[in-house]
């Protein structure tokens, strides 16, 4: 006979906590291989040795927020509810059924007052990488990197219009320098203090969140984003490198100095990196040759010319004579170098108005055909026919079981979407603590003895 089960929420049971978490759960295999002890001597500095109130303790503040990551929990409101009934989170967290949970407030005015810039998010992010290494999981011979945006926390119709200056690229100085030396093995005179400076643009400016950046991409919503710059490496997509910077900052802008972070910071010996096709530039190939790094990169699509036009690939390259050779057989002599380290190859308009190909070469008013050549083409024509052997589609293959995978469980699991906060500092360590979550989380799975199957 069927019958209603009686409710007894009164009933008294004596279990113990750690009873009632599965054997299994993640919580559990976290807890086993991660050491979070470093964090409270990493925060000691921030907090009064002998004097105030007793503070949360910082370990069990961070590690709230890391479940917050790892289970896509978003809102730390929300995160406090999910920890006074989940009892998985009070045993990680070490708090008694009966024990009172921090408020919410705890965790912002923490994050506001004591926390005021990514110091200490960097700090654990990098101790947590430093664990993956000793358990043999990082070797850091092969690294993947890439982007991937963040909406902001701002309307993108709530804008002001203001000029700015591009940004500088990290190799900048650098290209001064070689700018300057192919001017004078040309009998140029050096560039003017006034030419030196990067070049400025109008933009929008959000509101809400100035420091976001407002994205134009093919393929991209347009808004105000963030982008998060991400390094993996190849053994186990272990995160190595995190940084934010505003969407309209190009991919390739912060790469190199990224790169000679984690060089200096972990001393690792990278022997190749794999990237995609917005890695492909000059700088970066000069760069890489520069470290003894073998760069694999996606193909770049060039700029395709206007229809019936001819394209610049019908053009040689002559070394000896520095110069380009059209199809018709004219040289086209060097002209100058120009502020952002391209060399400028023109015709002879005379010669050219008489051309049966004028009409599909140029339109220019005094028919000359003009060809750009960067200072630094030479790396990057090695590092592009990286691409074309089978070790470097071997490396290019990866990109998407590393770095493009990372960027998805980012996103769909761990609440990566969305710039939780506001103000670019903020949203650095937004990328910084999810990024330790994961490893975290990769890390676990990886030590954690895996299970027998059910049926052998």
């Amino acid at each position: 006979m069927l019958k209603r089960p009686a409710p007894e929420q009164t009933a008294l049971e004596i279990v113990t906590l750690d009873q009632l978490v599965p054997a299994d759960h993640l919580l559990r295999k976290i807890d086993r291989v991660i050491d979070f002890s470093f964090i409270h001597d990493l925060t000691a500095p921030l907090y009064c040795a002998d004097n105030g109130r007793p503070p949360l303790d910082p370990t069990l503040m961070f590690k709230a927020l890391f479940v917050g990551y790892l289970f896509g929990v978003r809102s730390e409101r929300q995160l406090v509810r999910e920890i006074e009934v989940n009892v998985a989170y009070r045993w990680f967290l070490r708090l008694k059924l009966t024990e009172a949970v921090f408020d919410a407030s705890t965790l912002s005015q923490n994050r506001r007052r004591r926390y005021q810039d990514e110091t200490i998010a960097q700090g654990i992010f990098d101790r947590i990488v430093e664990q993956a290494i000793r358990a043999g999981l990082v070797d850091g011979t092969v690294l993947y990197t890439d982007a991937t945006h963040l909406k902001a926390n701002a309307n993108k119709a709530r804008f002001d219009l203001a000029v700015v200056a591009k940004s500088r690229a990290d190799y900048w100085d650098d290209l001064d320098a070689a700018i300057d030396e192919d001017r004078a093995a040309h009998g140029k005179k050096p560039l003017k203090e006034k030419e030196r400076q990067p070049p400025e643009k109008e933009t929008k400016v959000s509101r809400t969140d100035p420091d976001s950046g407002y994205m134009v991409r093919d393929g991209k919503p347009k808004g105000f984003f963030y982008l998060d710059h991400r390094t993996v490496d190849a053994r186990h997509a272990i995160i190595t490198d995190t940084f934010a910077t505003p969407a309209n900052v190009h991919d390739s802008i912060v790469y190199l100095g990224r790169l000679d972070r984690q060089l200096g910071r972990f001393d690792f010996q990278v022997g190749a990196v794999g990237l995609d096709a917005g890695y492909a530039t000059p700088g970066i190939a000069k760069g890489l040759e520069e470290r003894a790094i073998r760069g694999v990169t996606g193909y770049r699509n060039p700029t395709p010319p206007k229809p019936g036009m001819m394209r610049k690939s019908a053009f040689i390259f002559e070394v000896q004579a520095d110069a380009y050779r059209c199809p018709q057989g004219q040289l086209l002599a060097y002209a100058t170098t120009d502020r952002t380290g391209y060399r400028h190859y023109k015709s002879d308009p005379d010669i050219c108005r008489d051309c049966p190909l004028l009409a599909s070469c140029t339109t220019n008013a005094k028919a000359q055909r003009t060809i750009t050549r960067h200072v630094w083409q030479d790396a990057r024509e090695r590092n592009d026919a990286n691409r074309l052997t089978p070790w470097g589609k071997a490396i290019y293959r990866r990109r998407k079981e590393t770095v493009e995978r990372s960027f998805a469980d980012a996103k769909q699991l761990h609440g990566h979407r969305y710039a939780r906060y506001r103000s670019l500092t903020r949203v650095r360590v937004q990328c910084l603590l999810a990024a330790s979550a994961q490893n975290i989380k990769k890390i676990a799975l990886c030590l954690s003895p895996k299970r027998k199957p059910a049926f052998a």
